[in-house]
């Protein structure tokens, strides 16, 4: 640089020197044009001209005498006519003249001769000097152009070939060879110079980036523009000039546009004062100005800030980051940028306060869109742009069964796709390359893409997958398993009920809610006698009703059912009848409505069975009216046989009385047996009368307080000669306090000894029969038990009925009423009779009896 320095002075006094060698040139030029015309001044001819008028100006001088010569002769005119002394005069003056010219011009020849010499010299001297200024001009470093007046421009000297400039007419369009803005600026200067004779100095850049100097003169009316070409350092200072010219000018663009935008901008000088704010600073500092800003030095960040940003930017490594701060009273973010020069630092602030609240709305709809789809049953997996996966919901996870570590990583999609494939999970493929591509490819897609993946483990999903216009895509697994499965379970049931229907042997027809038919089964078709043509579907019921009018054609056919079904009620009528059709067939007909407002109308040939029906109504009644006799005779013939019972019975204690005398040994047996078979045959009367009475519902029941254990201890008294014949113990087991009841005693005590008296029929001698009683609340419940030979399954249903017996296993026969007693007794208490057997193991009769609150009396039902 010192170098640089030193050899810069010598250079550019050499430059110096050339500069005025030219401007001296030119002025020689011009001191020998002016030499030129000052010996022209004194040439020959000129001498000729001013000795002509200096022979005119002698004329003159000279006039005076002869004038008074003319007075003279004036006065000798007596002597000489007029014309005569005019002619002498003439003569006599151009004599003088002459005669004085040649002696003047005579003198002068010599001085003549010697400044022609002397004009010869000094001409030859200029023409050797503007030789020497043609060559000086003609150098290639320079171009000089001149203008005179309107005349056509003189070009001299030539610039050299690297800068491009063109060396013929073309010099002049200088936005052909110059940049535009050189070439702007230079045509400016130049009309100043040749309008207003404004000189100027500047540089000038080629189109080839080749720097040159140009000058603009005004010289004796004429306009010169010198164009040279600089090397070296003068090229490098020019290009140095030019640089700042375009630095300053890009430094003042970008501080005009920082001005006009509305965001803060500042500088700052190496110590962090500010040195530079724009427009948008001072307004969010209420400074009148960016000046009064930078002056008073108003800070908009606030000092914790200014230390944050001081402490973390470096010149590699700018500030970048999210700053809070109150701007006219307001809290405003702004997103700023500061970075370190080596003169200070310079910073912007971006307002994102709009940004950040909808940032926030953002984040807070994107949570709530995640939670909304994290509870959706529906499998959701969305990947970025970068086709890795960006979230998934808690059906995506149970659908593909993937572990939770994996999916956090955030896998591509291709390696998901990859994993489901290894794990059994994806469709198998014969081209799995060109299935994933073809699954893949949604990510250059345009529109929405599905899918069906027949799952290996019988699942069925229909798979959307969705491009975003900012990259990635969305995927939705729509399970469609159940749909498929209902789908195919619909149409087997479609088929199936339409089979089912064209196979029933009731008529089917359904009908629109404008009335016409969409469907018919044959033996609808069958039963009115049309054709499958007159039934088609779309046809009116109306023409249906025509069609079957040679079966039917009452109002209360066809016309009801037209009624019906195309009414248009609110609430839609249901309607159901029997027809009988002029062939003789009975036909159960029911209107029902069905969804959509569709109509089913069915028909059932009821023909047998109403022929079936007026049969056994027939013989019911003639049943019935046999039953009737029956419960008349049996009651009629159960009085009649009392009263004769009862007078044997009567006299059979007789005979046993004392009184009457005593009797043999075969006298007193035969009286026993008599005795004991009229008791027998008066039970059963009784029991057939209870019966009777029980089905004509009349018995009433005589409801009162009973004591149970009283009412125990008074059954096991009078069964105890029963059970002693029959060689059967009795057990009861029963609480030492069972409290009291609210019942009938007869028929309680008449359903207990029923009971024990069946079992100790059926109980083999030497064995017992157990009574087990105990309350449940207000219930009483007993069970009798005995350890027979059991009943056998298909009878236990009928043990109940009457006359049902069971003579071939017990010790006695009997009517087999005893059982029908007994439940028709306990049904008559609102109770319940429950028998549990097993053949060889016994039986048990349970018996639930209910208490009632008030004592009361009830028929039987």
């Amino acid at each position: 640089m010192s170098e640089m320095k030193s050899s810069l002075p010598g250079q550019a006094d050499d430059r110096a020197r050339a500069d005025r060698r030219l401007l001296m040139a030119g002025q020689g030029y011009r001191s020998a044009t002016a030499h030129e015309a000052a010996k022209q001044e004194h040439g020959p001819l000129a001498r000729f001209l001013k000795s002509c008028a200096t022979g005119t100006a002698l004329a003159t001088l000279a006039w005076p005498a002869l004038a008074q010569a003319e007075q003279q002769a004036a006065a000798t005119a007596h002597l000489f006519t007029s014309s005569q002394v005019i002619g002498v005069s003439v003569v006599i003056g151009v004599i003088s003249a002459a005669l004085l010219s040649t002696l003047w011009l005579v003198r002068q020849r010599g001085n003549l001769e010697n400044e022609s010499r002397e004009i010869r010299s000094a001409l030859s001297d200029a023409q050797q000097r503007i030789s020497q200024y043609q060559a000086l001009i003609a150098d290639k470093n320079r171009r000089i152009v001149i203008w005179d007046g309107n005349a056509r421009p003189e070009l001299l000297g030539q610039l050299p070939p690297e800068t491009g400039a063109p060396q013929d007419g073309e010099f002049l369009a200088f936005g052909l060879w110059l940049k535009s803005r050189s070439a702007s600026e230079l045509e400016k200067a130049i009309d100043r110079l040749r309008d207003e004779a404004q000189s100027f100095d500047m540089v000038v850049e080629t189109i080839r980036d080749e720097i040159l100097e140009a000058q603009g003169r005004v010289s004796g009316g004429r306009a010169f523009v010198r164009f040279v070409a600089l090397n070296n350092l003068r090229a490098e200072l020019a290009e140095l000039r030019i640089e700042r010219d375009r630095l300053m000018t890009s430094i003042s663009a970008f501080q005009t546009m920082l001005d006009a935008i509305d965001m803060p901008a500042w500088q700052r000088d190496p110590v962090g004062r500010l040195t530079w704010v724009n427009q948008a600073y001072g307004e969010a500092v209420e400074a009148r100005s960016p000046q009064q800003a930078i002056n008073e030095g108003r800070e908009m960040l606030t000092t914790v800030a200014r230390e944050r940003i001081r402490a973390t930017t470096t010149p590699e490594s700018p500030f970048h980051d999210k700053i809070s701060t109150v701007v006219h009273g307001n809290r405003t973010f702004f997103d700023v940028v500061d970075v370190r020069v080596p003169g200070g630092s310079a910073g912007i602030a971006i307002d994102v306060s709009d940004i950040e609240a909808v940032r926030a709305e953002l984040e807070r709809t994107l949570k709530s869109h995640a939670e909304t789809l994290d509870h959706l049953a529906t499998p959701v997996a969305i990947f970025d742009g970068d086709r890795r996966l960006q979230f998934y919901n808690q059906a995506f996870v149970a659908l593909w069964e993937l572990d939770i570590a994996f999916l956090e990583g955030r896998p591509d999609n291709s390696e998901l796709l990859e994993r489901l494939r290894a794990a059994k999970k994806l469709p198998d493929q014969l081209n799995w390359k060109s299935w994933k591509e073809a699954a893949l490819s949604v990510y250059r897609a345009l529109d929405t893409q599905s899918d069906l993946w027949h799952l290996p483990n019988g699942q069925t999903l229909r798979v959307f997958a969705t491009a975003h216009p900012q990259g990635g895509a969305t995927w939705v697994f729509e399970n469609l398993t159940e749909q498929v499965d209902l789908e195919t379970r619909y149409n087997t049931l479609v088929k199936v009920q339409g089979e089912t229907i064209d196979h029933l042997s009731e008529g089917v027809a359904v009908f629109g809610p404008d009335g016409r038919i969409r469907l018919s089964n044959p033996a609808f078709r069958a039963l009115w006698g049309i054709t499958e043509t007159e039934a088609k579907p779309g046809t009116h019921i109306r023409a249906l009703g025509e069609a079957c009018a040679p079966s039917y054609d009452r109002p209360d056919g066809w016309k009801t059912f037209a009624e019906l079904i195309t009414s248009f009620d609110d609430e839609r009528r249901s309607g159901q009848g029997t027809l009988e059709l002029f062939s003789g067939l009975v036909l159960d007909y029911a209107v029902i409505p069905l969804p959509n407002a569709q109509t089913m109308l069915t028909f059932v040939n009821m023909t047998d069975s109403v022929r079936a029906e007026r049969a056994l109504t027939e013989k019911n009644e003639a049943l019935r009216k046999a039953d009737e006799l029956k419960n008349d005779f049996v009651q009629h013939v159960s009085y009649e046989l009392r009263s004769p019972l009862t007078n044997i019975i009567g006299f059979t204690d007789l005979l046993r009385t004392p009184g009457v005398g005593p009797l043999t040994e075969r006298q007193a047996e035969y009286i026993d047996h008599i005795s004991t078979s009229s008791s027998v045959l008066l039970t059963l009367v009784n029991d057939i009368l209870d019966l009777a009475t029980v089905d004509a519902g009349i018995m009433r029941l005589n409801y009162a307080d009973i004591d149970l254990n009283d009412l125990l201890d008074d059954v096991s008294m009078q069964i105890a000669d029963r059970l002693h014949e029959s060689g059967v113990a009795l057990e009861i087991t029963a609480p030492a306090y069972l409290g009291s009841i609210v019942a009938d005693p007869q028929r309680l005590k008449q359903i207990l000894l029923k009971l024990l008296s069946n079992a100790a029929n059926f109980s083999p001698e030497g064995t017992s029969i157990s009574l087990e009683c105990h309350r449940e609340g207000t219930d009483f419940v007993f069970a009798v038990s005995d350890r027979g030979p059991g009943i056998s399954p298909d009878m236990i249903a009928t043990v109940f009925d009457r006359f049902a017996t069971g003579a071939k296993s017990g010790k006695r026969g009997g009517a087999g009423l005893g059982l029908s007693i007994v439940d028709s007794f306990v049904s008559l208490h609102h109770g319940d009779v429950t028998i549990d057997s097993e053949p060889g193991k016994g039986t048990t009769v349970v018996c639930r009896i209910p208490s009632v609150d008030v004592p009361h009396s009830a028929a039987a039902e």
